[in-house]
């Protein structure tokens, strides 16, 4: 079935394999912020495995608490979380493209915040394309000075398997950069974030602090008073609190206590493999999910608090006019007893 979304589509999508039932939030429904791409929202993966009398679900909200956090839920993508296209070169006033959404308007000379709210001036047209085990989401093209792309994303269901495969077409006169990555809101049927969740990686695991993560996190008058010393006293603080609770494995990430505060940092040493980049497990149910992907990362960066806990494998997307550039991610959904 091939429609244009409207207001009167549903709010959720429908498919299903042999083994999974996944909910996908209509463009605009559910999530209707300036953040997180509009298609493809997947809002809950439910597991029925043999393997196990009951099912199992893995996609949970960003916060527990209505009306906080940005509004992300389960497997859901952004693009350019910290270089939005056209955002550098727009004016206070212009527009900026924002993939997956649409057009949003600069406000002032500040840079770039994906926490902050921006006006939708207008929205690309999406159509949608949905089977029993497939939803194709085409974003068409509105030019904005240039910058002009055509985003295919199709989700398909094979057996346990999520396969969420782009395609980005420069259909503009300016070059495309920016980056994508899914925030996966990750939290396996419902338990805490807590020493019974390991998540691991193909490498031996070390953690860092973004740079200036909490200068771009403070509001602008703070930051004018504190000076770059100041700043860094305070990162290196919560980087000792947060392996204060992180259990640093060599090549997993545990918990040694229930977490009680939001947590980020980095990962070294990751590149491109047929491995998983990472897995998810909990530990007493044996129940999990992995994602592998077939280009190399260009960050690997682990969020998280109290009920999730998200990996996020970032994408460099560097597209020149009238090229095309296409990726693929596989999640993988287990219950091993």
């Amino acid at each position: 079935m091939r429609d244009t979304w409207s207001s009167n589509s549903p709010d959720v999508l429908h498919i299903h394999s042999d083994q999974l039932d996944v909910e996908i939030a209509s463009p605009g429904t559910v999530y209707h912020g300036t953040r997180f791409d509009w298609t493809g929202f997947i809002t809950q993966v439910t597991l029925h495995s043999s393997e196990s009398s009951h099912p199992h679900t893995f996609c949970v909200p960003e916060s527990l608490q209505p009306g906080h956090g940005t509004g992300g839920i389960g497997l859901c993508n952004e693009w350019g979380n910290d270089l939005a296209v056209g955002y550098a070169d727009a004016l206070p006033g212009d527009l900026f493209a924002k993939l997956g959404i649409g057009l949003l308007r600069r406000p002032d000379e500040t840079a770039y915040n994906f926490f902050r709210p921006y006006e939708i001036a207008q929205q690309f047209p999406i159509e949608v394309e949905t089977a029993a085990d497939q939803a194709v989401f085409t974003v068409q093209p509105l030019d904005c000075r240039g910058y002009a792309v055509r985003l295919r994303k199709a989700i398909t269901l094979r057996g346990n398997q999520v396969e969420i495969a782009y395609q980005l077409e420069n259909v503009g006169r300016q070059p495309i950069v920016t980056n994508e990555y899914v925030h996966n809101f990750c939290g396996i049927d419902r338990h805490p974030m807590g020493p019974d969740y390991r998540l691991r990686l193909p490498y031996p695991v070390e953690i860092e602090m973004p740079s200036g993560l909490l200068e771009r996190m403070l509001p602008r008058p703070v930051r004018k008073l504190l000076p770059a010393a100041v700043l860094a006293w305070v990162e290196r603080i919560v980087l000792r609190r947060m392996r204060s609770v992180l259990a640093i494995g060599e090549h997993e990430i545990g918990f040694r206590a229930k977490p009680h505060q939001p947590f980020y940092c980095l990962l070294k040493g990751f590149a491109r493999s047929e491995r998983p980049q990472w897995e998810l497990v909990h530990v007493p149910s044996d129940v999990g999910m992995r994602e592998t992907d077939d280009r190399a990362p260009s960050r690997v960066a682990v969020w998280g608090t109290t009920h999730v806990i998200s990996a996020e494998v970032f994408v460099d997307v560097q597209v020149q006019p009238g090229e095309t550039q296409a990726w693929t991610r596989r999640y993988e959904f287990f219950a091993s007893s």
